[in-house]
């Protein structure tokens, strides 16, 4: 790509595509280039850095969030340090969850100023498994979403379907994107140009796709800004969730659009928790407020007297949210609902199981083995790195929906032995599933 703008890559696809695959060869092979990789994946056990082959580069690795969602605000603060070592690296890779609609992560780059100014989107690359592509795009919006955005198709897991199955789904994928190319491979195996050198996003076809492509997304749904005294309250009844992030910052004269930016900024991926009876400081800190049974109430502690915002991720009404000076509700000088970020299938969740020792090969074969004839179908994906009795090295376990691999990795050697599994599928029964891990162990 021409200027000095540094180029970016988005590699997104599926769970289970491939994406991780490709990433080793993108650090690994011999195209000239230095890589800073962004990392994202959907699971409470950060395996995929592990699963990473250990190189030069630096792997940011945003754990349990969607770079798409509500870690939005940590991507941008990421490049930003990123361009703090310019001199270091050559482009960039970002590597999306499986989760994740690519959309807003390729907004950044246009919506954001500062990001736009430094860095040139140069493509998105979403990997398809073959084999189980079609099952998912019957069922997910955030398939759909990665193969209509995306510059290039890897339609990766050829060998694993017969060639009338590959023929039709590769018509599919041309049908739901006619401009984007598409390359097959076996294990993610395609030329490094195919995937960093794509020759630059199309704005154009982004918002002939999606027209809201550049109206931002936050991960918060409604703002106003209230007159407060130092004697304020906050009244939740219970709703929807069992918590609700909220912020409350200085407004000053601001417009509300400028505070929302701000307030993006320095999102939070994991706020600290107020318990109700809390206290909850006017100082732009995130706060998760946690929910008890009946009407809950938090202390709003200002300054000193004048216009302050109140951000919070869901709609006051959802919670019957008010702010109460002496007993009366205020009512907002201005207000602004916000589109909020897509939100994923409720009933998909990731189940991480961690456990040192080592785990008895048969009981593991077994157990595992039990899991995915039972519950393939709704598992999306499971991956694990665990120490086996009697073996000095790591074993490697890689499963989507009923099929499972296993590569024996590097030695233990003097590392303790640990065993971490993550199942990221659709109604997962955590407790049955820790109980059977549990019961593997030596």
């Amino acid at each position: 790509m021409t200027g000095t703008k540094i180029p970016v890559t988005v590699l997104t696809g599926f769970l289970g595509s491939g994406k991780t695959t490709l990433l080793n060869r993108i650090l690994t092979e011999n195209h000239g280039q230095r890589i800073a990789v962004i990392e994202n994946e959907f699971g409470e056990i950060g395996i995929d850095q592990a699963l990473v082959i250990e190189a030069d580069e630096e792997v940011f690795e945003m754990n349990n969030g969607c770079i798409c969602c509500t870690v939005r605000g940590d991507l941008i603060r990421i490049l930003g340090n990123l361009v703090k070592r310019r001199d270091k690296f050559d482009r960039i890779v970002v590597e999306t969850t499986g989760m994740a609609d690519p959309s807003p992560v390729a907004q950044t780059f246009f919506v954001d100023d500062d990001t736009k100014d430094l860095f040139a989107l140069d493509g998105i690359v979403t990997l398809v498994d073959a084999k189980h592509v079609s099952l998912h795009l019957d069922e997910s919006d955030e398939c759909k979403e990665q193969v209509a955005f995306a510059d290039v198709i890897v339609l990766n897991k050829t060998d694993l379907v017969s060639a009338e199955e590959l023929a039709r789904v590769e018509t599919r994928l041309r049908a739901m994107n006619s401009l984007a190319r598409v390359v097959r491979a076996e294990h993610a195996k395609v030329p490094m140009d195919v995937v960093l050198d794509v020759g630059g996003f199309d704005l154009d076809r982004a918002l002939e796709k999606k027209p809201t492509f550049l109206e931002p997304e936050y991960p918060f749904e409604w703002g106003g800004v209230f007159e407060l005294t130092e004697n304020v309250e906050l009244k939740l009844e219970p709703g929807p969730d069992p918590a609700i992030d909220v912020v409350v910052l200085p407004a000053g004269d601001e417009p509300i659009e400028a505070l929302a930016e701000r307030v993006m900024r320095a999102h939070q991926k994991d706020p600290s928790s107020v318990a109700p009876d809390g206290v909850v400081e006017a100082n732009g800190e995130w706060r998760r407020l946690v929910l008890g049974e009946g009407t809950c109430r938090w202390r709003i502690t200002v300054p000193r007297p004048g216009p302050y915002a109140l951000f919070t991720q869901h709609l006051p009404e959802e919670f019957s949210l008010e702010l109460l000076a002496q007993g009366r509700a205020l009512a907002p000088l201005r207000r602004r609902d916000f589109a909020a970020g897509h939100t994923h299938d409720a009933t998909v969740s990731s189940v991480g199981l961690s456990a040192t020792g080592e785990l008895r090969p048969e009981a593991l074969q077994e157990w595992i083995g039990k899991v995915l004839r039972e519950q393939g179908t709704d598992i999306f994906r499971m991956k694990g790195i665990v120490a086996l009795k009697g073996s000095p090295t790591r074993l490697v376990l890689q499963g989507v929906h009923m099929l499972l691999d296993t590569n024996q990795d590097k030695p233990w050697g003097d590392a303790p032995r640990t065993n971490d599994i993550v199942f990221i599928g659709r109604n997962l029964d955590r407790e049955k599933l820790e109980a059977g891990f549990r019961g593997c162990l030596a």
